[in-house]
C-alpha cells in the first residue's frame, strides 16, 4: 500500500497542491507564533538579567526585611566573592534647559564588571555632586559634559531645593537593562546609598545585591555557603533563575494569555484548511474510484482502502507542516530583521531561537488537522463496491435521510440558542449593566448560532447561491451554466462558501465592532469636554502667574487641521448670594456671619468661544453686561434669565444682566474680556482652546509636538486627545486581529480555487461538449470566474451580514454599562471585503479556466 499511495501522490500533485498550501499556512502561523512567545520571553529574560551585568550571583533579601550593612559587609568579605554591587534604584528629578525630568538612577560599582552600562563620553561620577546621564535626557535637559544640572531635594520640612550636579559623562544602556524604565542616570554609589537612605527613613533598603565570584572559585560551593550565612527566606539565585522568576511575576501569565490569544486564529486558519483539505480528498476518491474497486477485487480489504486514503493524508501534513515551519521561521527572522532597523532594536535578539517545540508542536498539529479532515474521504473509500464501482461516475448526490434531518434540526436549534444568548448578552450589558457576563454570554452565544449556521450551511446556502445565480444568469447563458454548476455539489459548494464565511464573520465582527466603539466613546467624550483640545499652563515660572506662551498659541493656530482657538482668562468672584442657616442659597449680601457663594468666572471673546466649543450655539446671549450662569447653578441660586446678578472680584464688582446656558462643563459663569476686567485686572489666563476641523484628531499630535517644544510645562487634554489615545489603541487592536484572521481568508480562498480546479477535472468531458457545440474558450473561462465569484461573494455577504449581527451585539455587552451605545456600520471595511472576496473569487478562475480550454474538444471526449 505504501508503494500505491506513493505512486497516487505523484499522480495527483497538482490537485493536493493547493491543500498542501493551506496546511502550509497553518502550521507557518503557528510556528511564527511560537517564535513570537519565545522571542518575548528571551526578550524579558535578557532585559531582567542585564540589569546584573556579569555577577554570577544574585542575593535577595528575605520580604520585609532589607540586607543590613553588617549582612552586605560580609558578603563582600566571603571566601570566593571577588566583588559585590547592592542593587539600589532610585529616582531623581533633573531640572535644565527649563524643563524637568524624572529619572531612575543606579550607583557605580567598585568592580567593571557588575556595572549594566556603557561611558560612551566623558568619566564615571567619583563623589558628591556629580552624575553621568544618558544620552537622550542629556539632549532633553539640554546640558552636555562639564555642565551643570539641577537635581532637587527635599529639606526636612518638606520645602523643595535644588542642588547642582556636574555632568562627568554620558552613559549609554546597549543591553536594554533599564528600557522598561526609560534608561539610568549614575551617582556615586556612596552619594546615592546616602540620597536612598534620605528618600526611604535613613536606610538605603538594599533588597539585592549583585555577586561576581573569583577566578576558580565553585558556584555551588559559594552559593551554599552565601545561603547559610543569610538569615533565614533570603535566597542565592543565578541571574538567570532571578530573570524568570521576575518575568513570572511581571506578566502575570500574561505571556500565556498572549500565546492562547494568538494561537486561537492558528486553530482558525487550521479549521479553513481543513475544509480545504476535506473537499481535496473527496474529489481525489470520487476520481480513484476505478482503482480503489479494482484493489477491492484483488483482495485489498475495506480498511487497506481506508488507511491507504489516511497515510496519503498523513504524508501530505507532514511534508506541508515541514515546510510551513521553516516558513515560518524564515518569516520570523525577516520580521526580526525589520524590526532591528527601528526603535524596539534595544529589545531584540540579533536571530530567532528554535527550539524543539517550534518544530514539533506545528508539525503534530498539521498532520493531526490532515487527517482528520481526511476521516470522511477515507470512509467513503471503503465503500466502494468492487464490481459496481467500475461503472461509469454518475457525479455526486446530496444525501437524504434521518441524518440529515437530525443535523438540520441540531443546527436550526443551535442557531435559536445561540442568537438568544447573543440578546441575552446585549441586554446584560445595556439594562443590568454587567459587561463581564454579557460579554460571556455574548460570545458563547455567537459561537453556538455560528456553528449552527455553519452545520447547516449544506441546506440553505447552495440554495443562496443557485439564487444568487439565478441573477446573474440574466446576463446569459454562461452564466445560468455557472449558478447550476456550484448545485451539482451542494456539499462542496457548502464546505468552500464556509470556509470563506468564518475568515469574512470574524472580520466584519471586528471591524464593526471597533466602528461602534469609536462612535460611541467619540459620543461620550463630547458630553465629557466641551472642547476638542485644550491647553494647560501649568507654571509661569517664579515670578509670573502660568500662561500659554505667546509663540504657542501662533503655533497651534498655524497646525493643519485647527479651525479656531479662544484663549480665556478667568477669576474667582463671590456674588450677592449666601448660605442661610438651614444650608439654602438666599439672595442678596451676606449678613455678618457667614458666607457668600463663590463662583469661577470665564472671560472669553464671544466669536470666539462659539467657534471653539463644542455647543457653540449655547453662548448667542454672551455680551457686553450679560453674565451667563450654567443652567443647573442658576437653578440652585434662585437664578432666571433677566435677573441681576452682582459680582465682586478681586479688583472690583459690577452687577450684570443674567442669562442661562449649558455650560456647567466649561465654569459656573462666563462673561466677555471686558467685563472680567473689571472684576480683576490681572486674571488666569493659563488656557487655550482649540476646535478642530470636523474632529480631525490627526492635529493633536501636531499641538503636542508644539507644546513639547516649548520652554514651559503645558498640558494638553480635551475630547480629541482622548479620542486620539483611544483610537491609536482600537485601530492598532483591529490591525492586529484583522491581520491574524487574514491567514484564514488567504487560505479560504486557496480553497475556492481549489474547489474550481477539482471541478474543472471532474467535468473534463463536460466541457469538451461545450466545446463542441460551440462554446468558445472565453466562454469557457467566463463561466468558471462567474461560479468563483459566486461562492466567494456569497460566502463574503452573508459573513458580513452575521459579522454585522455578532458585532453589534458585543458591542452592546462591552459597552453598555459607560453610557448610550451607538451602533455603527463600518462602511468602507465592509465594501472593502467583498470588494476583495469577488476579486479574488475571479483570480481564483484563472489557472482552473487556463485548465479547463487547454485540452482539445476531441481528446477530451475520449474515453479513459
Amino acid at each position: 500500500m505504501l508503494r500505491l499511495t506513493l505512486a497516487q501522490m505523484r499522480r495527483s500533485v497538482g490537485r493536493l497542491t493547493a491543500a498542501g498550501v493551506a496546511i502550509l499556512i497553518g502550521t507557518a502561523f503557528v510556528a511564527a507564533t511560537l517564535l513570537a512567545g519565545n522571542l518575548i520571553t528571551r526578550s524579558t529574560y535578557d532585559a531582567i538579567a542585564a540589569q546584573y551585568a556579569s555577577a554570577d550571583l544574585v542575593v535577595k533579601a528575605p520580604v520585609g526585611a532589607p540586607l543590613t550593612q553588617a549582612q552586605r559587609e560580609a558578603l563582600r568579605t566571603a571566601p570566593g566573592v571577588a566583588a559585590t554591587a547592592d542593587q539600589i534604584v532610585s529616582s531623581e528629578l533633573f531640572t535644565g534647559g527649563g524643563r524637568t525630568i524624572y529619572q531612575g538612577v543606579i550607583g557605580t560599582t567598585a568592580n567593571p564588571r557588575l556595572m549594566p552600562l556603557e561611558l560612551s563620553e566623558g568619566a564615571w561620577p567619583t563623589g558628591p555632586g556629580q552624575v553621568a546621564l544618558p544620552p537622550d535626557v542629556a539632549e532633553r535637559l539640554r546640558v552636555g559634559v562639564g555642565s551643570d544640572v539641577g537635581v532637587e531635594t527635599w529639606d526636612e520640612d518638606g520645602e523643595t531645593q535644588t542642588e547642582q550636579f556636574t555632568v562627568t559623562g554620558l552613559v549609554a544602556d546597549p543591553k536594554n537593562a533599564y528600557g522598561m524604565q526609560g534608561g539610568a542616570a549614575v551617582l556615586d554609589a556612596a552619594t546615592l546609598a546616602e540620597r536612598a537612605a534620605a528618600q526611604r527613613g535613613g536606610d538605603p533598603q538594599v533588597t539585592e545585591v549583585s555577586v561576581l565570584l573569583a577566578d576558580g572559585a565553585s558556584l555551588g560551593e559559594v552559593r551554599a555557603a552565601l545561603a547559610q550565612a543569610l538569615p533565614r527566606g533570603a535566597e542565592v539565585v543565578t541571574p538567570a533563575e532571578h530573570a524568570a522568576a521576575t518575568a513570572r511575576a511581571m506578566t502575570g501569565g500574561q505571556d500565556v494569555i498572549f500565546l492562547v490569544f494568538v494561537l486561537t486564529f492558528a486553530a482558525i486558519a487550521l479549521l479553513v484548511a481543513g475544509l480545504v483539505i476535506t473537499n481535496t480528498f473527496q474529489v481525489l476518491v470520487a476520481q480513484r474510484t476505478r482503482t480503489l474497486a479494482l484493489l477491492r477485487a484483488v483482495g485489498a480489504g475495506k480498511r487497506q482502502v481506508g488507511a491507504g486514503v489516511l497515510l496519503e493524508a498523513a504524508m501530505l501534513g507532514v511534508a506541508a507542516s515541514l515546510a510551513g515551519v521553516l516558513v515560518g521561521c524564515g518569516l520570523g527572522q525577516l520580521a526580526l530583521l525589520v524590526a532591528s532597523n527601528g526603535d524596539a532594536a534595544p529589545f531584540l535578539p540579533s536571530a530567532i531561537t528554535v527550539t524543539w517545540q517550534v518544530v514539533v508542536i506545528p508539525v503534530l498539529v498539521g498532520t493531526a488537522v490532515t487527517v482528520l479532515a481526511a476521516l470522511v474521504p477515507a470512509r467513503a473509500a471503503t465503500r466502494v463496491a468492487p464490481l459496481a464501482a467500475l461503472r461509469p461516475d454518475t457525479g455526486p448526490s446530496v444525501e437524504k435521510g434521518s441524518a440529515g434531518r437530525v443535523r438540520l434540526v441540531l443546527s436550526v436549534l443551535a442557531i435559536l440558542g445561540g442568537f438568544a444568548l447573543l440578546g441575552a448578552g446585549a441586554a446584560l450589558g445595556t439594562v443590568e449593566e454587567d459587561p463581564q457576563l454579557g460579554l460571556l454570554a455574548g460570545v458563547a452565544g455567537g459561537a453556538l448560532s455560528f456553528v449552527g449556521v455553519a452545520v447547516s450551511a449544506v441546506f440553505w446556502l447552495p440554495r443562496v447561491t443557485a439564487l444568487t445565480g439565478r441573477l446573474v444568469g440574466l446576463t446569459g447563458p454562461t452564466a445560468r451554466l455557472a449558478a447550476a454548476n456550484t448545485l451539482r455539489n451542494p456539499r462542496r459548494t457548502a464546505a468552500t462558501s464556509t470556509a470563506l464565511l468564518i475568515g469574512v464573520t470574524l472580520v466584519a465582527m471586528m471591524s464593526t465592532g471597533a466602528a461602534s466603539a469609536r462612535t460611541s466613546l467619540t459620543a461620550l467624550l463630547d458630553t465629557q469636554y466641551p472642547v476638542d483640545v485644550a491647553l494647560v499652563a501649568l507654571d509661569g515660572g517664579e515670578d509670573s502667574a502660568p500662561s500659554v506662551p505667546a509663540a504657542v498659541v501662533a503655533t497651534v493656530r498655524g497646525v493643519d487641521g485647527v479651525a479656531s482657538i479662544a484663549q480665556p482668562a478667568s477669576t474667582q468672584v463671590t456674588i450677592d448670594r449666601y448660605f442661610d442657616a438651614a444650608g439654602h442659597v438666599a439672595a442678596g449680601a451676606a449678613p455678618a456671619g457667614t458666607e457668600p457663594v463663590s463662583a469661577h468666572v470665564v472671560g472669553v471673546d464671544a466669536a470666539e468661544a462659539r467657534a471653539t466649543l463644542a455647543d457653540g450655539s449655547a453662548l448667542d446671549a454672551l455680551a457686553p453686561g450679560t453674565v451667563l450662569a450654567a443652567d443647573s447653578l442658576a437653578d440652585a441660586w434662585g437664578l432666571a434669565a433677566g435677573d441681576h446678578l452682582t459680582l465682586q472680584g478681586p479688583d472690583g464688582g459690577e452687577t450684570l444682566t443674567v442669562a442661562t446656558a449649558p455650560i456647567g462643563a466649561v465654569t459656573d459663569l462666563m462673561v466677555v474680556p471686558a467685563d472680567l476686567a473689571t472684576l480683576d485686572a490681572h486674571p488666569d489666563a493659563s488656557r487655550l482652546w482649540v476646535a478642530l476641523t470636523s474632529g480631525d484628531v490627526s492635529a493633536v499630535a501636531a499641538i503636542q509636538d508644539a507644546v513639547a517644544d516649548a520652554d514651559a510645562q503645558i498640558s494638553v487634554e480635551g475630547a480629541a486627545v482622548e479620542r486620539a489615545s483611544f483610537e491609536s489603541v482600537i485601530d492598532t487592536a483591529l490591525g492586529v486581529v484583522v491581520g491574524l484572521l487574514a491567514v484564514a481568508v488567504v487560505i479560504a480562498l486557496i480553497g475556492v480555487a481549489n474547489t474550481l480546479s477539482l471541478s474543472v477535472l471532474e467535468r473534463r468531458r463536460e466541457s469538451a461538449t461545450l466545446r463542441a457545440i460551440g462554446v468558445t474558450r472565453g466562454q469557457l473561462r467566463w463561466m468558471l470566474a462567474v461560479e468563483g465569484m459566486l461562492i466567494a461573494g456569497v460566502g463574503a455577504v452573508l459573513g458580513i451580514a452575521l459579522g454585522l449581527v455578532y458585532g453589534w451585539g458585543g458591542s452592546l455587552a462591552a459597552l453598555g454599562s459607560i453610557g448610550d451605545v451607538r451602533l455603527a456600520v463600518p462602511w468602507r471595511d465592509v465594501a472593502l471585503v467583498a470588494a476583495i472576496a469577488l476579486a479574488a473569487g475571479l483570480v481564483a478562475s484563472v489557472a482552473p479556466g487556463r485548465s479547463a480550454v487547454r485540452p482539445s474538444p476531441v481528446a477530451a471526449l475520449a474515453t479513459e
